[in-house]
């Protein structure tokens, strides 16, 4: 179930926010977990058996974990491998037997699996509360119900944000749910749904059209025309379910931590990646880079550890050397700005021209990296870059469009409001305390909602690109 469909709006939503708010604080886990688990079974029923035991891997292993404190760090390797086989199995089993084939010269025949959804998300979810079990940040939950119901809490399951245990044991034992919460939770949703089918929609459908395209086939404008329309997509499209999740955590009690800050305004990479996927980012850091060692062990260590959280990085987001390359990418740049200690450069003032060009660098990077990131495979996208930058082959006579196939003027007008809408314009929009402010912003989202409603209705395919992460 998305989202951002009719279903989920005007029946799941509804129904279940009705039995939430009238019934007993006693109740309201248990109506949650029934909640989530029909949430998941609505679009993926036959891998409800895949999440059940991943919660009982992790009940028990955490059980076992904290009363054999002298093995505790067996049994969390243990309890990890297992959670990691399951991920393994159904994401990346068929591209190691691909890539045996490719380098062996065998014949092996994949397998016929289907990706479970939010299998990533879910499976980092159950890694953070086993660690934080082995650290001694929280006692593992004696109630399985409890357990269940963090693994597979609706609003974040499928794509995140990833919550770590210990920020949210306390919420699920205990929570309060007033106006204000359901209020701002309310607008938060709308503002991500609004993010989601009228922009992040609206740019995939011109990205989609350039990327099916053999690069040879189109000119260098239209190149970067589609690269430029990824990257809005795939931030709008992202960071709207993002604030959908946490929107929907709200309505619930739940405060969830942001997941995007703006990572477009960004003036170096180690910037945008404090900015994009904070959930992630900061996984990655408290549970890889920091155990590895993180800046404490001088710089050859540094740069070691930051190259393997960049390549589980790229790895994590699919099974494709696409985005093990940009893992790759975005990790050289991340390494060639510690070594230019960037940290300290960004600690002084600097010109308007020199924090110009620097975001210009940034852009440049992270554009270039987004078309690694969409490409099917590493052979389109070299010819895409190349296509970008003139030094791919192109033949005119081939090109099948005129350049108002891709962008006419709903689409140039929808590209500009992406570009303000990246920027911090309209930070804390919801929090304005003047009353005439409030009824034009709730009139607007009023709007806002129409036509995403309407939207939804007349729109057979919109799917949130990270639900197949």
């Amino acid at each position: 179930m998305l989202f951002s469909s009719m279903t989920f709006v005007f029946l799941f939503l509804p129904i279940v926010l009705l039995l939430y708010l009238v019934s007993k604080k006693e109740l309201h886990n248990f109506i949650l977990l029934c909640a989530s688990i029909i949430f998941y079974a609505w679009s993926a029923p036959r891998y409800l058996a895949i999440i059940f035991l991943i919660i009982l891997v992790n009940y028990f292993g955490a059980l076992i974990i904290d009363k054999n404190q002298q093995k505790k760090k067996l049994y969390l390797i243990i309890t990890i491998s297992v959670n990691l086989c399951f991920l393994i199995y159904f994401k990346y089993f068929n591209f190691l037997i691909d890539n045996i084939n490719s380098i062996f010269h065998q014949s092996i025949h994949p397998l016929n699996i289907v990706l479970p959804l939010g299998i990533s998300f879910y499976t980092f979810q159950a890694l953070s509360y086993l660690i934080d079990v082995y650290r001694g940040e929280c006692k593992s939950q004696k109630d399985i119900y409890k357990l269940a119901l963090y693994i597979c809490l609706f609003p974040q399951l499928i794509a995140g944000p990833i919550v770590k245990y210990h920020d949210i044991s306390e919420q699920i034992d205990s929570r309060e749910v007033n106006f204000d919460k359901v209020n701002l939770g309310v607008k938060r949703f709308i503002i991500g749904l609004s993010k989601k089918m009228l922009i992040a929609n609206t740019l995939g459908a011109v990205a989609d059209k350039i990327f099916i395209q053999d690069p040879h086939n189109f000119s260098r404008l239209t190149a970067w025309i589609g690269s430029i329309a990824y990257t809005l997509q795939i931030y709008f499209d992202f960071s709207g379910y993002s604030d959908m999740a946490i929107g929907l955590g709200l309505i619930f009690g739940f405060k969830f931590m942001e997941n995007f800050n703006y990572p477009y305004i960004s003036k170096s990479l180690t910037e945008f990646w404090r900015r994009w996927h904070i959930s992630l980012s900061t996984w990655f850091k408290q549970y890889i880079y920091i155990p590895l060692g993180g800046n404490k062990k001088g710089k050859i260590n540094t740069i070691k550890n930051l190259a393997i959280v960049f390549l589980l990085t790229g790895i994590w987001h699919g099974a494709n050397w696409t985005f093990i390359v940009w893992g790759i990418w975005n990790g050289f740049f991340i390494i060639i700005e510690k070594i230019l200690n960037i940290k300290e450069f960004d600690s002084k003032p600097h010109s308007l021209l020199i924090n110009i060009l620097r975001h210009f660098y940034c852009i440049f990077i992270f554009v270039l990296g987004w078309v690694i990131f969409r490409a099917d495979n590493l052979n389109y996208a070299i010819n895409y870059l190349k296509n970008m930058f003139g030094l791919l082959p192109v033949n005119k006579d081939n090109f099948l469009y005129e350049m108002s196939y891709y962008a006419d003027k709903i689409e140039i007008i929808t590209f500009i409001a992406a570009i303000i809408c990246a920027v911090p314009l309209f930070k804390n929009i919801t929090d304005v305390k003047n009353k005439f402010l409030k009824i034009l912003i709730n009139v607007w989202l009023l709007i806002l909602f129409f036509l995403s409603s309407v939207t939804i209705a007349s729109t057979t395919y919109n799917p949130f690109i990270y639900f197949q992460f």
